[in-house]
């Protein structure tokens, strides 16, 4: 097993707070929302657990529609109000069962990349899961809190990749029905 590159049976995405009163302010954050929706897709057909969290939907509004309608059946919406999603206890209850079921490695997308995305990977990181972060798939309110996210998340172990670097690991190669169906996508 390479620890480097996804496995769709090792993997689980994590979809932080693309919430309603939220995105409007995300630099880029139609591109966000598009690249989650291709990353949905990809976890729906290959069958990788979805969780999306929702900082204090009270307040900041349920998750945005076009996520809310790509979500996968079996995707799990959890509301949270500490900014590391790993310190819910509800969250770090389904990380865990996931981890037991040979869910070790952890695809993180959303917002903001420099608050809730960055405080989730890293105790997510430090609860011992490998955690990679899908680059044009978050965003904060300013670029410049995404680039210093990178950097942090970087220099503690965490892998900073794209979405068509995880959806492409996740299929593993070209001559199968999975390719086939997502690769379209990518065009």
């Amino acid at each position: 097993m390479n620890a480097m590159l996804l496995d769709a049976k090792r993997s689980h995405l994590v979809v932080v707070d693309l919430q309603a009163r939220l995105m409007p302010a995300i630099a880029e954050g139609e591109s966000v929302i598009r690249q989650t929706k291709l990353l949905l897709a990809a976890a729906s057909r290959l069958g990788i657990p979805v969780t999306v969290t929702e900082q204090y939907p009270k307040g900041l509004g349920t998750t945005v529609p076009p996520i809310q309608e790509a979500l996968p059946a079996h995707a799990v919406t959890l509301p949270k109000t500490a900014f590391s999603a790993a310190r819910d206890p509800a969250i770090a209850e389904r990380m865990a069962a996931l981890r037991g079921s040979g869910r070790d490695q952890v695809v993180v997308c959303g917002t903001e990349a420099h608050i809730c995305v960055l405080q989730s990977a890293l105790e997510f990181r430090n609860a011992g899961f490998t955690v990679f972060v899908v680059a044009d798939a978050v965003s904060s309110r300013s670029p410049h809190s995404v680039s210093a996210a990178c950097a942090r998340l970087l220099h503690a172990g965490c892998h900073w990749m794209t979405t068509e670097m995880a959806v492409f690991e996740w299929m593993g190669e070209a001559a199968t029905d999975d390719f086939r169906a997502l690769a379209p996508l990518f065009k």
